[in-house]
């Protein structure tokens, strides 16, 4: 698994994001997870959709397009619950709420810059 750091609009957020490099990395995603910290995020390459079967936490959804601009945004989404976006390239899940606290929305433009 690749790190880098989420950059919302040209701004850093100091949010670390853990980038996916396989089908298995994708197919784990954060279950087993007790929690996800606010400054901690999973970007899952090539995926449209994400289930929340087995998740002990709620998360916000972000789907990306190629150019990782937000498509479509799903709020504190709770645990048995599918979400799929065939606008989507690429999906980031963060702890509920960060989406917000970020200023994210559809339309805005992320970066993935590397960590220090």
């Amino acid at each position: 698994m690749k790190f880098a750091r989420l950059i919302v609009q040209d701004c850093d957020s100091s949010v670390r994001v853990s980038i996916t490099e396989s089908a298995r990395e994708r197919m784990r995603g954060l279950l087993g997870r007790d929690s996800l910290a606010g400054n901690e995020a999973l970007l899952l390459r090539d995926c449209r959709s994400v289930h929340t079967f087995g998740m002990r936490f709620p998360i916000d959804i972000v789907f990306l397009d190629r150019h990782n601009r937000v498509v479509a945004i799903r709020h504190a989404v709770r645990r048995r619950r599918v979400h799929l976006s065939l606008r989507a390239m690429h999906t980031l899940e963060m702890a509920a709420g960060m989406a917000r606290l970020h200023r994210m929305k559809v339309g805005s433009l992320l970066d993935f810059g590397t960590t220090p």
